[in-house]
């Protein structure tokens, strides 16, 4: 369960293993029809790369596998069943398995802070990102035509709260967006425009070592972010964010990079589960006290013999824990020894949009062009079929020579980002708000 990379790796290699073995089905149950190339997300924010161009269709990787494009409504692990439904229109579909890999991934955790959910663009999937360009062009459209300054400073200040590789990726491509964008627009200053990250560690990307931290932290306000640490986001409103040191900023966007959650029909399983609700396995990949069951990336706590605390649940390793767990279901099936799971990555890398990111790879350390470039080679390298990694790298080499267009789809403003007319009668009040600079 699970269209991810750890799902779909999972199934690709169970597939290569039982190819040939009748007595074997495969199935693949997932809510979106395609795998999401989720380290160029932020590029698509910004324009620079296509959104179709780093979705690879789930079908086209299989032969013998079935796909199941449904949701996963509940799960019966005592009768070994798994209920599923494509739309509302359709009836439940009751699936029995023998082996179940749990890799349904996360979603965005808002911390229950007041106003945040629904006022918050999250970026964890391609309609966010989506979203989020069509909210900076329709900003940059209304504060064009707006003849209050006040107002139009509102409309122009972008808040991105959670400085880690997400949010530092997401804020130095909106920066580039916004900036580029600015040139089609004569009534809008440069000066006009912020771009605001707030974090509330100590230090942005704490992935990362601290001097390569040091560098984005001097890139981004290089470029004109403005970076607020030790600063979290209390809550929000349709123009206003407030901050954990009560501060508000009069702003009409937020993107939320700043928390996930393990899915939640995880809470309904009868299994051992950490504080951060994922299961807890041991070091095949496997469930305890339940036969059968397997868990993986962000669905799953897996032990560390080497570190002492569970690995990260980052792409890199979702892809081989997929591996690992198709490898150890094939031993207990057809017999042969489990292995467990055990990987030191190989290196982290977070652009830090146009020319420049920060590298880090087998202990070597790089920043600047040269970290950027070696971000494109990497992961267009690892980008799934020759087709996307020709259509990507030619929208990257597009985009050397010509400006990012400010086209302005309607069909991604119109439904989790449309103004109500609630928010508009907040927004009005905040406008007179003596409470806010």
């Amino acid at each position: 369960m699970g269209g991810g990379f750890g799902g779909v790796y999972a199934a690709r290699t169970l597939e290569k293993l039982f190819l040939r073995d009748d007595a074997v089905e495969i199935v693949l149950i997932s809510e979106e029809n395609f795998l999401l190339f989720t380290p160029m997300l932020p590029e698509v924010a910004s324009g620079s790369l296509e959104a179709k161009h780093i979705i690879s269709p789930i079908r086209a990787f299989f032969r013998k596998a079935q796909f199941h494009n449904s949701e996963v409504e509940r799960i019966d692990l005592n009768s070994h069943r798994v209920f599923t439904r494509h739309c509302l229109a359709c009836g439940q579909h009751d699936l029995r398995f023998d082996h179940l890999v749990l890799a349904l991934g996360s979603t965005t955790n808002f911390h229950g802070l007041p106003g945040v959910a629904q006022h918050a663009i999250a970026m964890k999937s391609l309609s966010d990102a989506m979203v989020l360009r069509n909210r900076i062009i329709d900003r940059f459209e209304h504060a064009n035509m707006e003849s209050d300054p006040n107002m139009r400073k509102v409309l122009l200040t972008f808040v991105v709260a959670g400085g880690g590789f997400a949010g530092t990726e997401t804020v130095a491509e909106l920066r580039d967006f916004a900036y580029t964008a600015r040139a089609y627009y004569p009534n809008i200053r440069p000066d006009e425009v912020q771009v605001v990250l707030v974090h509330h560690g100590t230090r942005i990307m704490p992935e990362i070592s601290e001097d390569l931290a040091d560098y984005a932290l001097r890139r981004l306000r290089r470029k004109g972010v403005e970076v607020r640490l030790q600063t979290g986001v209390k809550s929000a409103g349709a123009g206003w964010v407030e901050l954990t040191t009560n501060e508000k900023i009069r702003a009409r966007t937020l993107v939320w990079s700043a928390g996930t959650s393990p899915s939640p029909l995880l809470a309904a399983l009868p299994c051992l589960r950490n504080k951060r609700g994922q299961v807890i396995v041991n070091e095949f990949l496997e469930v305890p006290d339940h036969p059968g069951i397997w868990a993986l990336g962000d669905c799953a706590e897996i032990p560390n013999a080497q570190s002492g605390r569970p690995h990260p649940p980052t792409a890199q390793h979702a892809v081989r824990q997929g591996k690992i767990v198709a490898r150890n279901i094939h031993a207990e099936l057809r017999g042969g020894r489990k292995k467990a799971f055990a990987f030191t990555p190989i290196g982290v890398l977070a652009s830090l949009g146009r020319r420049s990111a920060v590298a880090e790879i087998r202990g070597f350390k790089f920043s600047g062009f040269f970290a950027w470039w070696l971000w494109r080679t990497i992961y267009l390298f690892k980008l799934p079929g020759l087709e996307r990694k020709v259509r990507v790298a030619g929208d990257w080499t597009l985009d050397l020579f010509f400006p990012r267009d400010v086209v302005l789809l309607k069909l991604f403003t119109t439904s989790a980002t449309a103004e109500t007319a609630l928010e508009a009668r907040e927004l009005s009040a905040t406008a007179v708000d003596p409470a806010l600079p």
